[in-house]
């Protein structure tokens, strides 16, 4: 079996004779360059599985040498390595691109970690799981091309990604596609709701604790970093984070360390972290709310999932898709979906995106009657344009399904006063049938 062969890149002869070792003992073939242009000549003759490079060269620097492989090589691995202080140079190399950084001086098992990943993605990068439709972001629109090929280029690196987009848009769905295709597949993806965590027990959850180190600590317990030590740990509605929590987040991306409540010991852990919020962290940043410095670390590489009413050409294979579920999940035969109803969801904006589209077949299906889906079985609910919808809501004070039924019951409250509460008039000045409209009736407790 052909050995990996590596390429180090660094004007320290200590630093390389650390990494010619340690590398060596791993059954690795090394080369060794002090100069960007004794690297580009080595990247000329020989086809290498990694690249580790220094960030300061004596006639350049990383940044140059992971411009020119791009260019000859593109899917080798590159690695920064970066000097105290120059943190801020190797977040750039990981937005152009670079697979991952350590920093001096070198922990040799952090080392070892990163070389393992970048090998095991050089050499066997995981296949796409296009037999599982459920491990696939369905739509055949611009965007979604767009967001999938993203989303492989992504998968290649350990950079950290903040995936920002509306409630209900598949932000977990596009956390868990580029942790199966990247290097950590084979390991733990571990999920958790910020907001959904008291914020006495946060530090608790995230870095552990040691036996007594408060009243009901009776036993040592790992946190969600060590649970996902080796694989990917995504912090869905980061925004939430307390700032007490936020300064410890930024110390353990960092530095790649945690320590866990009650410990004098930090541990090494190797996490990818992927992180999600719908609401605005620029906004959050400049009001103060969330810290400019772990914004800057956790949004290394920036990823935006669409909206539904964006690609609306979408939603025909969405509810075709969802409605085979459901029927099959509830062992029924599935139904035909007429197409005024098609046309009646392309129609409608969606504020709960995916998330509604998928509750407004589970309801229709519920509730239909024959063998087909029509447009007054998927009860749409009433509303007129997106700035009235989201007037005065506040998702930290209600869910989006009570605020939307609040909005439909005063439209229909309003209806029935113009037409002295004859329904028969009512459904017809909203458009609606009067079974549609006596269903919103009993739903909204108005009759």
């Amino acid at each position: 079996m052909k050995k990996p062969i590596a390429l180090i890149i660094d004007d320290e002869a200590g630093i390389c004779e650390l990494l010619e070792i340690t590398l060596n003992r791993m059954g690795i073939e090394t080369h060794t360059a002090g100069t960007v242009a004794k690297a580009k000549t080595s990247l000329k003759k020989t086809e290498f599985d990694l690249c580790l490079t220094d960030l300061r060269l004596p006639d350049g620097d990383g940044l140059e040498i992971l411009d020119y492989i791009q260019q000859v090589q593109a899917s080798l691995p590159v690695a920064m390595i970066s000097a105290h202080g120059s943190m801020d140079t190797a977040i750039v190399a990981m937005k152009k691109g670079a697979f991952d950084f350590i920093s001096k001086p070198i922990n040799l098992e952090g080392l070892r970690k990163l070389v393992s990943h970048a090998l095991e993605l050089s050499a066997n990068p995981p296949p796409l799981k296009k037999n599982k439709t459920e491990d696939n972001l369905l739509g055949q629109s611009p965007v979604m091309s767009a967001l999938r090929a993203k989303i492989a280029k992504i998968a290649r690196s350990q950079a950290p990604v903040y995936i920002n987009g509306e409630s209900g848009s598949g932000k977990e769905l596009v956390a868990k596609l580029i942790h199966q295709q990247g290097s950590r597949h084979n390991n733990a993806f571990i999920a958790i709701n910020c907001g959904a965590i008291p914020h006495e027990l946060m530090e608790s959850e995230f870095f552990g604790h040691k036996k007594g180190s408060f009243t009901g600590a009776v036993a040592d317990k790992k946190g969600l970093f060590q649970a996902a030590d080796g694989g990917t740990l995504f912090l869905d509605e980061i925004a939430d984070l307390p700032l007490s929590l936020q300064v410890k987040l930024l110390r353990a991306i960092q530095e790649k360390k945690i320590r866990p409540v009650g410990g004098q010991q930090e541990v090494t852990v190797d996490v990818r972290l992927l992180s999600a919020t719908h609401k605005d962290l620029d906004k959050m940043v400049k009001e103060d709310a969330f810290r400019q410095d772990l914004y800057y670390r956790i949004n290394v590489i920036e990823l935006n999932v669409p909206a539904l009413k964006n690609r609306t050409e979408d939603i025909p294979e969405l509810a075709d898709y969802f409605l085979k579920l459901l029927s099959v999940n509830n062992g029924i035969t599935v139904p035909a979906f007429a197409n005024c109803a098609t046309k009646a969801l392309i129609n409608y904006s969606f504020p709960g995106n995916v998330r509604e589209l998928e509750n407004i077949l589970e309801r229709a299906l519920a509730l239909y009657e024959g063998d087909t889906i029509t447009e007054d079985d998927l009860n749409l609910p009433l509303h007129t344009d997106d700035r009235q919808l989201m007037q005065d809501y506040d998702p930290s004070e209600t869910s989006l399904e009570t605020h939307l039924e609040t909005m439909e019951r005063d439209i229909i409250n309003e209806a029935l006063t113009e037409n002295k509460w004859n329904k028969t008039a009512t459904a017809k000045y909203l458009g609606l049938s009067f079974r549609s409209l006596r269903y919103r009736l009993k739903k909204l407790e108005l009759e």
